[in-house]
């Protein structure tokens, strides 16, 4: 069987180079679309590179076609000057039209756990927005919901245990009984494309 093409959006981030090493890995052709199309490329030539075109529908769908899975995982983790989670979702709603008009079979698309219309929360409230509209589209999906991701490049947990190792006080909200199920990129990477080999549509706790 000829290997098929997928297209990972920001292959060159966290978990989006995980799910493409992956990929890779088993034979399969890739592409990413990305913000930093002149960002360092530790896959050279293996995976082809284009831009996200928010301002042109038509490009944005030429570049997923031929695609066999789109695994999703753009997103911003909170409101820049410049760029805010409302951006991210109206060009995340922009990227689900594409891959519908380009034939993509499946996304995977990556989510948060407890996402809620009613959230007080833009973070959540965003992904929740999304997973409804990824629902709706027609679309064959798997969206996975992880709480917190680790890995070797991670910048939260690594950051957690770096002030641990070094401080001699460390705070946290409230009295700190919360439960936190984190999960390894890699995992999380091999559920994904689990997934993407899949039809059904599926909502997964990704913990």
């Amino acid at each position: 069987m000829s290997p098929k093409l997928h297209a990972v959006t920001g292959a060159f981030g966290f978990t989006g180079r995980y799910i493409t090493q992956r990929l890779l890995a088993a034979g399969q052709r890739v592409l990413t679309l990305t913000s930093s199309v002149g960002r360092a490329n530790p896959f050279g030539a293996s995976v082809d590179v284009k831009p996200y075109t928010w301002d042109d529908q038509a490009a944005l769908t030429d570049a997923l076609r031929g695609v066999d899975v789109l695994y999703n995982t753009y997103w911003v983790r909170f409101n820049h000057r410049n760029f805010k989670h409302t951006e991210a979702v109206e060009n995340t709603l922009k990227l689900f039209a594409a891959a519908r008009q380009a034939g993509v079979r499946r996304v995977v698309h990556t989510s948060i756990t407890n996402p809620s219309l009613d959230s007080p929360l833009e973070y959540f409230r965003g992904k929740a927005v999304l997973e409804k509209a990824l629902k709706e589209s027609g679309l064959s999906y798997a969206i996975l919901r992880p709480a917190v991701l680790f890995g070797d490049e991670d910048i939260l947990v690594n950051n957690i245990a770096w002030a641990l190792r070094r401080l001699p006080v460390f705070g946290v909200f409230g009295r700190g009984g919360y439960r936190l199920q984190p999960m390894h990129v890699d995992d999380f990477a091999a559920l994904a494309i689990a997934q993407g080999a899949g039809s059904e549509n599926t909502t997964i706790d990704a913990i």
